[in-house]
């Protein structure tokens, strides 16, 4: 054979081996981009306060905060420049207003009628330096401006609390929806088993076909139903991925149920408790209060003296006759009166401050309602789930009672068709009772500053 043919074949082979690899690894990776991502409802609730646009915004405030304290603290920092310079000028000799005077049978000096001196070209190479020595207001501004970053620290806090809390009703919606699709295909298979009866019993000659019709339009209004659910699981999945701020083609399995075993503290003062200890916007409000304060006591501070040191020193002169001058001293700078500016500056920020203090205590009040008012619901949802239990155990035993009499021949499908109707109804229920349940939990959550901490 030709070796050249044999070269040819390897080489073949070769890139068909390399295709295949690559075609192997690109199929590999594709299925890590697609794998499904397991997630419970705490895993959500902490997944957007870490990662939800709104927090990113919020940790930005809080650089933005860090950079005003860095701005504020540069007024108690050394201040260093250099300013070389370098001019040529020329001057007119009558801008002066005085000639010198000429000796007797001499031309005067300069032209009394003015004449042009220069140019001249001077050089500066000036350095420059200062030091606040004392200046309390600019120290109360740098305390401010930490106060101010720990009060959109909390803030951070704030937006992730809401940011969990959104995500955990998307959570829940989203498990309403696969359970209410779960219910309606229960619903379709009890459908198509009574559609199956009716043709049996009709084929039989036990039967009508106004069974079989009416079985067929069940059918039919289940799978509008099964449609119309399936829907709103996909919709419900899109608006839960966006609450955490996911890929939209990140394909999700909600490993909690509705009907998943809860513990709920309901003792109400300890509730209370907790919300005012650890809402994030009654700490966020307090250190706000904190930084307005401190704002005022920089504005009364500006009342008292400062004390700066300057220096600069550096060869000036001609280019040929450069000789080192320099300067430094200690300057005291006292506002005795600006005509009231300070003080209403000072009582606009007390205004401010007090402004918040009423914000931070109205939010008390508030977290004590919420408190109260997610116990209520969380009591009343209780009950509502094991009466919707007992509605719908009782509505599976009539579907039953109903399908033993229509197999039996001695009634039609019509008593089925009702009972079936029933059970979706119950079915429904149940769902909107446990669906109502969770979200009061999570609601007293959220009333007590802990959704980033449920499970």
């Amino acid at each position: 054979m030709n070796p050249h043919s044999n070269k040819a074949i390897r080489i073949g082979a070769g890139l068909t081996l390399l295709a295949a690899l690559l075609a192997f690894a690109a199929r590999v990776a594709s299925a890590q981009q697609t794998a499904p991502r397991r997630l419970s409802l705490g895993e959500a609730a902490r997944l957007a306060a870490a990662q939800t646009a709104a927090v990113q915004s919020a940790q930005l405030r809080v650089d933005q905060a860090r950079a005003r304290v860095t701005q504020s603290r540069a007024a108690l920092l050394p201040q260093v420049g250099l300013s070389p310079s370098w001019s040529s000028h020329t001057v007119n000799s009558a801008s002066f207003g005085f000639n010198f005077p000429a000796p007797a049978g001499q031309q005067p000096l300069l032209d009394p009628n003015g004449q042009i001196i220069g140019p001249v070209r001077f050089w500066d190479f000036r350095g420059q330096a200062s030091q606040t020595v004392l200046d309390l207001a600019a120290s109360q501004r740098v305390r401010a401006a930490r106060s101010g970053v720990s009060a959109a620290s909390a803030e951070v806090a704030t937006a992730g609390e809401n940011a969990a809390s959104g995500a955990a009703l998307a959570y829940l919606r989203a498990l309403r929806s696969q359970a209410a699709l779960q219910a309606r295909i229960a619903d379709s298979t009890l459908a198509m088993d009574l559609l199956n009866v009716a043709r049996n019993q009709l084929e039989a000659g036990v039967g009508v076909g106004l069974d079989v019709t009416r079985a067929q339009s069940q059918l039919a209004g289940s799978r509008a139903q099964l449609i119309v659910a399936r829907n709103d699981r996909d919709r419900s999945q899109l608006d839960l991925k966006r609450a955490l701020n996911l890929p939209l083609d990140q394909a999700l399995v909600l490993t909690d149920s509705l009907t998943a075993p809860v513990t709920v503290d309901t003792n109400e003062s300890a509730a209370v408790s907790r919300a005012v200890e650890n809402r994030p916007d009654i700490r966020a409000a307090e250190l706000e209060l904190e930084a307005a304060e401190q704002q005022v006591a920089a504005l009364r501070a500006t009342r008292l003296p400062t004390v700066n040191a300057f220096a600069n020193s550096g060869p000036t002169g001609f280019v040929n006759h450069l000789l080192n001058t320099y300067s430094y001293g200690v300057q005291l700078s006292w506002p005795v009166f600006e005509g009231r500016r300070r003080e209403g500056q000072t009582e606009e920020q007390q205004a401010v401050a007090k402004e918040i203090d009423v914000r931070r205590r109205d939010l008390q009040q508030q977290a004590t309602v919420e408190v109260r008012a997610a116990l209520l619901d969380l009591a009343s949802t209780r009950e509502q789930v094991e009466a919707a239990r007992t509605r719908q155990s009782l509505a599976e035993l009539e579907v039953s009672q109903a399908q033993e009499r229509f197999r039996a021949g001695v009634a039609g499908n019509a008593d089925v068709t009702t009972a079936s109707l029933t059970l979706n109804s119950a079915r429904t229920g149940l769902i909107d009772a446990l669906a109502s349940y969770q979200a009061a939990r999570v609601s007293l959550a959220k009333a007590e500053g802990t959704v980033s901490q449920i499970r």
